[in-house]
């Protein structure tokens, strides 16, 4: 009885607690209607404000996903495209349907996980099979046959449209060839064309679809280093420590205080903490300004990237790259979040590991069902090996054919790609960027990238380093160019101390490599660089200031590898002259030589110094083998006279020397003339090549100032396109050909022409007339063949003669012939032979051609039609 009154009483506050709810809910429509029809008295608008209204809202623009602008109709028809982009054939069809049971098992044995991206729409709106959708294709340029290169052609030519959705994947994954003629996708498509390019590269390369970074799905490299910006660790020798030797000289004994010492140390280790922990707290400082905000949807955002796998192509290590920006990553790295599923052309395959600790802890052994789920059967990862206790239960050979029955029934190989040749045009393989142009911004960088041809001083990439993350301070910019006619291949500014560096490749007509200056002004600071195997005196780099002039050879006869050229102040004079004329007083030239081993070192010179003012010149020796000192020599240039008038040669004081062996020999006087003598010319011929250094280095400034006014590109004689030159030559071999045919058409005479002249013109022709004409051309024709064959005869019958003549001659005077009249017998004999076997030939060949010649020509006068009508009637 208790529980039935529990029960009544709770049946009685469930029917008040609804009478409540209804009358609540009575009292709001009332309130409702009464706030309406006040409303409604209120807003009573006139016409022309309804109009008004009207016309703001239909001009209200609903904006479409951007997902399903990527195709531009005006380059695509979807219409044109092939059958296989518009319909399923059955096996795809029949794939499909296995795709979705494989997603329904999926989703019931794991309801936690998302659903499976296999078979989105094409840009036809027909569902396709994700690995169907790549086409492995081998490009025809060597450029894009390594991995490197591929990625950063793909992240050029394409431009990134960011997912409708950041949360899902795409509901449409188009075609490679219609992304390549759009130029634009999302990061599916990036690694649909990556991978495609990558598998026919012979790569083992998989799509991922996975999690991603924020700055890693919105292509951000504002807090990523540039490369380019990356310099090559050098690497520093040890220098191996020499042996103590036995005999050495003890060090001298330090006598400082070491008080005084510890207390220096101590104060150097006070500045340098000092400064270490301000360097630690500005790049504190600059870590929180350049520090990420939080991301409200951190392992959530959805990304597509491509898996290469280790073993083909000599792929070292399993690595990630993303296609958005042609970087490579550490299957480990911090970017990639987790993954869902990947695939390549052949199978289909969902990891099953955990990806708490993102992708650090995934093993990528495809082969692995506990770690990946594959779809189909017919894959061609290799399966985990068994263990012994499971060998035990398959020994038996029945057993295994069996299995190998069951899983061939149950295997289903993948169809073909749906997607037509991907094909990539010279044109758009050279154009690369979107317009020709792109712009990538990095960490305190930016890149600037512009297909060849683009700009008129073949600029093709810009690098603009910033002090600040901000980029509103700029520190350096490099510039790189291509197919300059002066060779030039990059320019490094630096907008601190204003060194411009000048880089080039071989073929500039001076050879220069590298210059460095700071302003084109003649007779300032700069260097140059040249390429010692093309310049003929073997000068690899000059130094100038406004003062010195230091140049540096290798290779040359006189064993010549240094000269050093000091100048004075330059004489002003009235008239305004240029350096060529004025030039710069030189005060000191010093020269240094390599070793000649064909000298003594005593007799080689090492270094040589003109002392031009003081009127000096001074040699140093180059040093003997075990010897620790060279000798040296200086001479005095006095005047040729003395006071007394008297014509002065060599004095002894005019020549100080020092010997390193004094014993072994004694330079005379005379000698040290002739050497004093050789030294003057060769004075002479140092500041002449001094003076042509000047010249040369105002040549070279002139010359690159006239390069970068024209700035001229050179065009390859291949292309077609930009090569003038090339084609109008072209041009005009077609038409010298086109000419030449024309000639050979009206070469053809016409074999009645002749005949034909003999009738009235403008006459037509009666049947009698025709058949004359026919018969005519015949009789001529034969009489022309029996002529021939007449002159054939004629000139064999002849030659025979001669021979015989000649023969007879021989036997009359055979006794008192020389050799050399045998010898011209015999050759005359041989010539005589080969003329006669030639006319024999040709006149048995004439008479077996001349009746299918004739028959040939009568059939072409029955078929003329002139005469086609004529000849029937007659016949």
């Amino acid at each position: 009885m208790e529980v039935l009154r529990e029960k009544v009483e709770e049946e009685e506050a469930a029917e008040r607690e609804e009478a409540a709810e209804r009358a609540e809910w009575a009292e709001k429509m009332e309130r409702m209607m009464k706030t309406a029809e006040v409303s409604k008295e209120e807003s009573i608008l006139t016409q022309d404000e309804l109009q008004d209204l009207e016309k703001k809202l239909t001009a209200i623009e609903i904006p479409t996903p951007a997902e399903y602008s990527i195709i531009n109709k005006a380059l695509i028809d979807v219409t044109k495209l092939p059958a296989s982009y518009t319909s399923n054939s059955p096996k795809e069809e029949h794939l499909l349907q296995v795709a979705d049971n494989f997603s329904r098992q999926y989703s019931h044995l794991c309801p936690d996980r998302v659903p499976l991206f296999l078979h989105p729409l094409n840009e036809c709106n027909v569902p396709k099979f994700v690995s169907t959708t790549l086409r492995p294709t081998l490009m025809p340029y060597p450029e894009l046959y390594n991995w490197d290169t591929c990625a950063q052609f793909v992240s050029d030519f394409l431009t990134m449209v960011p997912l409708v959705d950041p949360l899902k994947p795409p509901t449409h994954l188009y075609s490679s060839t219609t992304v390549l003629k759009c130029q634009k996708g999302n990061c599916f498509d990036f690694s649909t064309l990556l991978c495609s390019m990558l598998i026919g590269s012979g790569y083992d390369a998989y799509c991922v679809n996975g999690y991603g970074s924020l700055d890693l799905c919105l292509m951000d490299l504002t807090r990523e280093v540039c490369p380019l910006t990356i310099k090559a660790k050098e690497t520093v020798q040890k220098k191996e420590k020499a042996m103590p030797k036995k005999y050495a000289v003890k060090p001298p004994r330090d006598l400082t205080s070491k008080f005084e010492q510890e207390q220096e140390f101590k104060r150097l280790l006070e500045i340098k903490n000092k400064e270490e922990k301000q360097r630690r707290e500005e790049e504190e400082r600059l870590l929180e300004e350049e520090k990420a905000k939080p991301d409200p949807l951190h392992g959530l955002r959805v990304h597509a990237w491509v898996l290469v796998l280790a073993g083909k192509r000599e792929v070292p290590e399993s690595f990630f790259i993303d296609p958005l920006t042609a970087r490579s990553y550490s299957t480990k790295d911090d970017h990639f979040l987790g993954i869902e599923s990947l695939w390549n052309h052949k199978n289909y395959w969902i990891n099953m590991q955990d990806c708490w600790n993102c992708c650090k802890d995934l093993v990528f052994d495809l082969g692995d069902p506990v770690r990946w789920e594959y779809m189909l059967l017919g894959t061609d990862k290799p399966h985990l090996s068994l263990t012994e206790e499971d060998d035990e239960g398959l020994d038996d050979d029945d057993d295994v054919d069996d299995l190998a029955k069951e899983e061939e029934e149950k295997s289903f190989d993948m169809p073909p790609s749906w997607v037509t040749q991907i094909e990539i045009t010279p044109e758009e393989f050279e154009t690369r960027c979107p317009n020709g142009k792109k712009v990538i911004q990095y960490k305190k960088a930016q890149l600037e990238k512009w297909s060849p041809y683009l700009n008129s001083n073949g600029l093709v990439c810009r690098l603009t380093i910033y002090e600040d993350i901000q980029c509103t301070k700029v520190l350096e910019v490099k510039e790189w160019y291509q197919n300059r006619e002066d060779m030039l291949e990059l320019k490094h500014i630096n907008k601190i101390t204003g060194l411009n560096v000048d880089y080039f490749k071989p073929g500039h007509p001076q050879a220069l490599r590298v210059h460095s200056y700071k302003t084109m002004l003649p007779e300032m600071d700069r260097v140059m660089e040249f390429y010692e195997m093309i310049r003929v005196d073997g000068l690899i780099k000059r130094e100038e200031t406004p003062m010195t002039m230091t140049e540096c050879y290798q290779g040359r006869s006189d064993f010549l590898s240094y000269r050093h050229i000091n100048f004075g102040p330059r004489v002003k004079k009235l008239t305004q002259n240029s350096a060529e004329s004025n030039p710069r007083p030189m005060v000191k030239i010093t020269e240094r030589f390599f070793r000649n081993p064909a000298k003594p070192a005593d007799e080689d010179v090492a270094e040589r110094v003109f002392l031009i003012l003081e009127e000096r010149i001074q040699l140093r020796y180059h040093c003997r083998d075990d010897y620790i000192t060279a000798s040296k020599r200086e001479f005095l240039r006095r005047t040729e006279v003395d006071s007394k008038g008297n014509k002065i040669i060599m004095t002894p004081d005019m020549c100080i020397s020092f010997e390193v062996e004094p014993m072994e020999h004694t330079k005379k006087l005379l000698y040290q003339y002739e050497t004093l003598i050789q030294l003057k010319n060769e004075e002479k011929l140092s500041r002449h090549q001094a003076w042509e250094s000047e010249l040369e280095v105002l040549e070279i400034l002139k010359l690159r100032e006239e390069e970068e006014e024209a700035h001229t590109l050179s065009i390859s004689i291949y292309d077609t396109k930009r090569n003038e030159k090339s084609k109008e030559y072209r041009e005009a071999m077609e038409r010298v050909l086109h000419e030449e045919h024309l000639r050979q058409v009206e070469a053809q005479l016409d074999y009645l022409a002749p005949f034909l002249a003999q009738l009235p013109p403008g006459e037509k022709l009666t049947r009698w007339q025709a058949v004359r004409l026919k018969d005519e051309c015949l009789s001529d024709f034969k009489q022309r063949l029996i002529d021939k064959a007449n002159l054939i005869q004629a000139r064999f019958e002849k030659e025979t003669q001669e021979l015989q003549k000649k023969q007879q001659w021989y036997q009359e005077n055979q006794v008192t012939l020389t050799a050399e009249d045998e010898d011209l017998y015999l050759s005359y004999c041989s010539q005589a032979m080969f003329r006669i076997r030639i006319l024999e030939q040709r006149l048995n060949r004439h008479k077996e051609l001349a009746p299918l010649k004739y028959l040939a020509l009568e059939e072409k006068l029955y078929k003329d039609p002139r005469l086609v009508d004529f000849v029937k009637v007659f016949l």
